[in-house]
């Protein structure tokens, strides 16, 4: 009887079931693969096994913290070298004469990474459940978060001290090693000068704001989820 019921405890579709093989884990390269290994915890919580959180190790746990910061790095990195060129020289020298649809078309170009991993990292927000999923969550926003944050101040001190040193008598210094092109140089800075503040101020709030969305929609989701679970209970109660 005892081998019988053991027999069957081991056939129980319905038993807890943690992969402890660590050989056969494989670690998550980027963001999107870091999102698939947390919809694979999603599924198996969601079906109300209760895995404990430190299943998730600190070395895994770590690994997801890394994608994020590397994912806020790329982001923060694209965005630092393309808003430059777009708004530096592209608009006022070369798209100057473009419609305001094309410009928008154009001036969306820099944004498109820190667009689409902040609207991947908001669309985790619906696998917000157990312990698990939580941590490589919380840890994948962290790192991401983190980076986009130091990235932005960084990238407005840059513009801000670059503001503030660009007088006349530097700007021409700087302009005399282009030889025939000194003078252009020097009145074309001085063209794109004023926007280095506001550009910076621009490039800095979107990174903090893209750092900050998807913390919030999880914290409204996981809100919205916890209402409909006390609604339900109450509906079953009554």
């Amino acid at each position: 009887m005892a081998k019988d019921r053991e027999d069957r405890g081991q056939n129980d579709t319905n038993a807890q079931i943690i992969t402890t093989d660590t050989g056969r884990i494989y670690k998550p390269k980027n963001l999107l693969s870091a999102i698939s290994e947390i919809q694979q915890f999603y599924v198996i919580e969601s079906k109300g096994q209760n895995i404990p959180a430190e299943f998730l190790t600190l070395e895994r746990t770590l690994d997801f913290f890394k994608i994020g910061l590397a994912s806020g790095f790329q982001e923060g990195l694209a965005l630092a070298l393309l808003f430059p060129v777009f708004h530096f020289y592209l608009f006022p020298f070369v798209f100057h004469q473009l419609d305001l649809f094309s410009k928008i078309l154009f001036g969306c170009i820099p944004y498109l990474p820190l667009i689409i991993n902040t609207a991947m990292c908001s669309y985790i927000s619906r696998y917000y459940v157990g312990n698990i999923t939580r941590k490589g969550i919380n840890s994948l926003l962290m790192g991401r978060a983190m980076s986009l944050l130091f990235k932005s101040f960084l990238i407005y001190v840059l513009y801000l001290v670059l503001y503030r040193i660009s007088t006349p008598e530097n700007i021409w210094k700087a302009a005399m090693h282009f030889g025939s092109k000194a003078l252009k140089i020097y009145y074309g800075f001085f063209e794109i000068k004023p926007h280095l503040l506001p550009v910076a101020s621009e490039s800095a709030t979107l990174m903090v704001v893209a750092a900050i969305f998807p913390y919030g929609s999880v914290y409204f989701l996981d809100l919205w989820h916890r209402y409909r679970i006390k609604k339900n209970a109450k509906s079953i109660s009554a």
